[in-house]
């Protein structure tokens, strides 16, 4: 295997299959990141092009989606043939366009989103999503699962991603919740490590919530007993207590406006989870 882009996480990804064996072939742009890799088994490409040539898989993890096509553009030539596996953090539509140029030029084109920082690549907990070429995720996957649990999603080079940013999103909404409570127990004198103590649990159980509210999404039907309704969970004197504590309130009032959207438009005794319409009908 070939690793083009040897930052934080490609020098994991490389890494880790030198620590198990696999002939690796390694570039970077910039010298001096393959020393360690080098010294471990890898091979160091003198060019992107050496390295494209050494192997009939090549993984990219590179800084976007420009870095991307900067390096492979003038290569592909010497790509067709051989498949191409995008470990770079690109969005829906640039994996969609990667893959189109990828089929133009006879590559067969994987994508992927880390669902891990750098170091856990190669350990439990880690999970790479894939998606575009089955075949190539077939031939593959016992590799790729040297780095990480590794799930295939379908055809559509742009659903990895898609999953990712899903998932991401979800993980900084949540983490913007914990430093809005840490920021408001500040001024009383409360370091933040005693309210992560308090918050992990809570969190971790109010996780279990998650699926009744996909139900209720999913069957479109926000009227089903035993919803808290959008009256009831009007967060006013949230943004009041936040505001008393001389700080901003600005996670919780998002939230408190995708409420009011919903109330304003005649569906205050409706569930809670009506505010994903909200979201997927953003105003103008």
């Amino acid at each position: 295997m070939s690793v083009l882009g040897l930052g934080a996480m490609g020098g994991a990804l490389a890494g880790a299959l030198v620590k198990t064996g696999v002939r690796t072939t390694v570039w970077n742009r910039s010298a001096g990141r393959a020393e360690a890799l080098v010294a471990e088994g890898a091979r160091e490409a003198a060019s992107a092009a050496e390295a494209v040539l050494a192997s009939p898989l090549v993984v990219v993890c590179l800084f976007d989606h420009d870095s991307v096509h900067e390096v492979l553009d003038p290569l592909a030539g010497d790509l067709a043939g051989r498949r191409l596996v995008n470990l770079t953090t690109t969005t829906p539509e640039q994996a969609r366009e990667s893959a189109l140029w990828a089929a133009g030029a006879g590559i067969a084109y994987l994508d992927g989103g880390i669902m891990a920082v750098p170091s856990m690549i190669g350990q439990p907990g880690a999970s790479v999503l894939y998606s575009g070429s089955q075949e190539v995720f077939r031939e593959h996957t016992k590799l790729f699962d040297q780095w990480a649990t590794s799930t295939y999603y379908g055809e559509d080079a742009g659903l990895a991603s898609l999953y990712d940013f899903a998932l991401l999103s979800a993980m900084y909404v949540m983490f913007a919740g914990f430093m809005q409570g840490a920021a408001m127990l500040a001024p009383a004198g409360v370091p933040a490590s005693r309210f992560a103590a308090m918050a992990a649990p809570w969190l971790t159980a109010m996780t279990g919530e998650l699926a009744g509210y996909a139900e209720v999404i999913d069957g479109g039907d926000y009227t089903v007993p035993g919803q808290q309704s959008l009256t009831f969970s009007n967060l006013g004197l949230f943004i009041e207590a936040i505001t008393d504590q001389g700080v901003s309130a600005e996670p919780v009032a998002m939230v408190q406006r995708l409420i009011e959207r919903q109330v304003d438009a005649g569906h205050g005794t409706e569930g809670f989870a009506r505010i994903i319409e909200s979201l997927k009908r953003p105003r103008a």
